[in-house]
């Protein structure tokens, strides 16, 4: 097999900016065994000894945040006046997860008995081969590096080749935390066939995939002929339902934001708006006023509210689904502003856009967009807007506006999600479980339960010797 480039294309001009080595036939076999051979001697850490390291790798992150951010611009366009908001909240969401790996770690006992001495102890898995995509590399990165290193297994990590440095610090910064040589790991690559290499490896003992639907598929059958699990956080298509009783101003601002924040290139993007057919001529113009005051262009420029998507495919991608919708019928509803009419020529941008007059015999309505588009669909209340927000291949996360929280509850429990929000969106809570249902994935991460997929259970079952 021979060792691919892999080159990484700047969002912001489409010129080549960086380049890697693939890993080579010699790579897949050697970062197996060496992580097997790490894990014999980090399994015997103790907690404490790993919440050390996490703690000091933590403040290194801390202490490299604008360099981070400035190349999180270069290499995925998020604009630079937020990129460095993403170190600090990954930071944030590890800390969490320190704090509550003791409880989660620990020794379960089981029923007390005299002569007996029987409880469960949760052991690491072993290699853990972690898969993670570009738009949120960090947090998405935190959300499985940092349990998968307190339970005490090894990791390999494989960045999106859009963000390939990421891997490259994080590596550098836990070796000067402490961390054993061995424990972390990293390859770059490509080509899928690279990757399934690994997945199919009998000593990889776990693995975690973010990404798209077909993605997570291939991931899953390259896995199917072993037994190893997989966690898989896929796509989304995440509805909003703004009731009657909202404050329109301030949900329009909420919303917007939750469509378009990082060129709407999130999993848990605002991606269908259901209204309540009283306020939707409102609400529309509500949005109307937030767009006017966006600004689409340089990532570098400070006052940069939204930059270019990543790639020509996924600008083609996102206005295929905008001219499928107008060509249906939908009305661009977008207001007139300059920066919208003006983007730079160079980039992969797409302006803000919003639709009206929208229903589910649209792409723009069904299939995951993953761009700055708000398309807003007309409802009579409460029963349309659930059924329609469950309407779904996708339950990843939704949403639901209202002045009645006690109803918004009602409402939550109705529909088919991992989270769902009232009256908030787009953020992933450490506290909570982060799950897809349905095409969205499968598995877990963050909260307490966030732990369980690098650990298995192993129980002690002691009897006195007999006198």
């Amino acid at each position: 097999m021979s060792v691919e480039t892999i080159t990484t294309i700047s969002p912001n001009t489409n010129e080549a900016i960086i380049t890697r080595n693939g890993a080579s036939a010699a790579d897949l076999d050697l970062l197996p065994k060496v992580a097997t051979e790490a894990f014999q001697t980090f399994r015997k850490t103790t907690l404490k000894e790993r919440q050390e390291i996490v703690k000091k790798f933590l403040k290194e992150l801390v202490s490299h945040e604008a360099e981070l951010a400035e190349e999180l611009t270069v290499q995925m366009g998020r604009p630079i006046a937020f990129t460095g908001k993403e170190i600090t909240t990954a930071v944030k969401r590890a800390e969490y997860l320190l704090k509550i790996s003791d409880e989660a770690l620990k020794d379960t006992d089981g029923e007390a008995e005299r002569g007996f001495k029987r409880f469960i102890r949760k052991v690491p898995v072993g290699p853990v081969l972690v898969l993670f995509a570009w738009n949120y590399p960090y947090l998405i990165l935190v959300n499985s590096l940092i349990p998968a290193i307190l339970a005490g297994n090894t990791v390999i990590l494989k960045p999106s080749p859009q963000t390939p440095t990421i891997v490259e610090h994080v590596a550098e910064y836990f070796t000067k935390s402490g961390l054993p040589e061995g424990v972390l790991q990293y390859f770059h690559c490509g080509s899928p066939s690279v990757m399934e290499t690994l997945v199919r490896d009998s000593r990889i003992a776990h693995v975690c995939f973010t990404g798209s639907v077909a993605g997570g598929l291939a991931v899953q059958k390259a896995a199917s002929d072993r037994i190893v699990d997989v966690g898989l956080e896929l796509g989304g298509k995440d509805p909003a339902y703004v009731r009657g009783d909202v404050d329109l101003a301030w949900a329009a601002e909420e919303i917007v934001d939750g469509a378009i924040f990082n060129s709407g290139q999130s999993c848990c993007s605002l991606e269908r708006v259901y209204v309540d057919e009283k306020v939707h001529d409102a609400f529309v113009e509500a949005v109307q006023n937030v767009l006017k005051g966006y600004k689409l262009g340089d990532p570098f420029d400070k006052t940069t509210h939204v930059g270019p998507v990543i790639s020509k495919r996924s600008k083609e991608t996102i206005e295929s689904h905008i001219k499928d919708a107008l060509d249906k019928g939908a009305k661009d509803a977008t207001p007139e502003n300059e920066s919208f009419s003006n983007p730079p020529s160079k980039g992969n941008f797409v302006k803000p856009t919003l639709l009206t007059g929208v229903d589910h015999s649209m792409t723009v309505m069904t299939e995951e967009t993953f761009g700055p588009v708000i398309p807003v669909m007309k409802v009579k209340g409460d029963s349309e807007a659930i059924k329609l927000m469950n309407d779904s291949e996708f339950g990843l996360t939704a949403s639901i506006w209202t002045k009645d929280t006690n109803k918004g509850y009602d409402l939550a429990e109705e529909v088919e999600a991992g989270t769902v929000f009232v009256n908030r969106c787009d953020y992933p809570s450490p506290d909570l479980a982060w799950t897809g249902f349905k095409n969205s994935g499968k598995g877990q991460t963050l909260g307490r339960f966030g732990f369980e997929q690098f650990v298995k259970s192993k129980s002690f079952h002691i009897k006195d010797y007999p006198k």
